[in-house]
């Protein structure tokens, strides 16, 4: 299938895996594939985003964990989230409820960059990117697709955590298609 993917969809596919390893995680995620995207350069994906003030930022942090709204949620049925943090770190050293950084060793232990597979979530976006590029009539698979890919299912991941970023699946697919010069 990446043979029918355009230039900017390769940048994505490739960003989302140096994302996976830069966070430290042992699998590309939809959020991966986002942050590829946005990363990707200038593309009508990443413009639609930008357009609906989805940068990289947010999404990284997404990406990580808990998010400001998560940790706000959390105090208000009473969890003091810095009071659990001081009491574990006192108990296991500073860091000790920050992701484990999953690493790949290599021959004698080095860091190998090979493979890192793609979730099952990643692999449902890039999927439904085809259907997406069939379905607009396009015989290559660009990075707007891999975007309404992910919005293709309202309650997929991706979908969730555009929607916990401020933009509606069914506003980004408006945004794309604006992009794109067609109409929604």
């Amino acid at each position: 299938m990446f043979e029918r993917f355009s230039p900017a969809a390769r940048a994505a596919v490739i960003g989302a895996q140096e994302q996976a390893r830069q966070l430290g995680d042992h699998e590309i995620t939809a959020d991966h594939l986002l942050l590829g995207i946005l990363d990707g350069g200038d593309n009508p994906a990443a413009r639609a985003l930008h357009r609906l003030g989805i940068g990289h930022d947010a999404v990284a942090q997404r990406a990580q964990g808990l998010g400001a709204a998560d940790a706000q949620a959390l105090e208000a049925i009473g969890v003091d989230l810095e009071a659990i943090r001081t009491s574990a770190e006192a108990s296991f050293g500073p860091g000790a409820l920050d992701q484990p950084r999953h690493r790949r060793s290599g021959l004698l232990g080095r860091r190998s960059g090979g493979h890192i597979p793609f979730t099952a979530s990643a692999k449902a976006v890039l999927e439904q990117s085809l259907r997406q590029a069939i379905a607009l009539g396009d015989k290559v698979i660009g990075a707007e697709h891999l975007l309404l890919g992910m919005v293709a299912g309202d309650n997929d991941l991706a979908a969730r955590t555009l929607r916990a970023l401020g933009a509606e699946p069914a506003r980004v697919r408006s945004e794309v298609l604006r992009e794109l010069g067609r109409a929604a």
